[in-house]
């Protein structure tokens, strides 16, 4: 069974790896604007890694109507995909599609 899930708007697509998961948020889904900044980034590991690196916990928590649990479980997702994945990869394939751009 594959190991990861894509979870945004329901899709429930699976893949085997967390690159092929990745390039399908960042390729398949519409891109979201960052509620603390304004800047329009791909939906999944790319928002929730613009949300921790560009803005505080404090700001995230403000804009987006959240709680310490829901830092804590996005903060989960990223250090576990970071992990496992290969992003060096993922950006290569990326740059293969046409019109891909990453924050």
């Amino acid at each position: 069974m594959p190991a990861w899930e894509c979870d945004i708007d329901g899709c429930g697509e699976r893949f085997d790896s967390v690159e092929n998961a990745i390039v399908h948020q960042t390729t398949e889904h519409e891109r979201r604007e960052c509620k603390v900044c304004g800047t329009v980034v791909p939906d999944g590991y790319f928002a929730i890694r613009h949300a921790f690196e560009e803005h505080s916990r404090a700001e995230y928590v403000r804009a987006y109507d959240a709680d310490s649990s829901d830092v804590r479980s996005r903060e989960r997702i990223r250090d576990e995909i970071e992990e496992s994945a290969d992003l060096q990869h993922v950006v290569e394939r990326l740059d293969e599609v046409k019109g891909t751009e990453l924050p």
